[in-house]
């Protein structure tokens, strides 16, 4: 009998950390209906294209995909149209919400998993975008770290 993390659900949005600088974190829950839930723990979602936002002093995720779930009765939830609402305190919504307005960032989801008691959390971060040069320093950077971890890996070897 498989245990409660025998199958760990982690969804990763790798766009985000190359299009955007990273400046602060949450974890946040996430509203979800059933037929979602159960497609998430069959690992249908897609967060690369999803932001979040603002709407009525609430924070929002938007265009988050979460495939249809094949054993549905009559009901099922729409892939990708639907708001779903991000669960914070009152406290943590006041302070993003000033910041998004004084210096113009950007929210964006970074990762979204399975925590150990059932229950599916998003990690936000608060992102400033970056320009080109910044992208491109980016790659040198990560370049530059693969070949030197390839030239330990061989001189470990021998």
């Amino acid at each position: 009998m498989k245990g409660k993390n025998s199958n760990p659900i982690r969804v990763r949005n790798k766009r985000a950390t190359f299009e955007y600088e990273i400046l602060e974190t949450y974890t946040a829950g996430i509203q979800l209906l059933g037929t979602e839930i159960k497609s998430i723990r069959n690992n249908l979602v897609s967060i690369t294209d999803a932001h979040c936002a603002f709407i009525n002093d609430e924070l929002y995720i938007l265009n988050m995909h979460i495939a249809e779930y094949e054993n549905r009765g009559y009901m099922n939830h729409e892939t990708r149209r639907r708001m779903r609402k991000l669960l914070l305190t009152r406290k943590e919504l006041d302070k993003w919400h000033r910041k998004i307005k004084e210096r113009g960032l950007a929210m964006i989801p970074l990762s979204l998993y399975l925590n150990d008691r059932g229950l599916i959390k998003i990690d936000i971060a608060l992102g400033r975008g970056k320009k080109q040069f910044d992208k491109r320093e980016t790659l040198k950077k990560n370049d530059s770290k693969r070949d030197l971890d390839r030239v330990k890996k061989l001189n470990n070897t021998k």
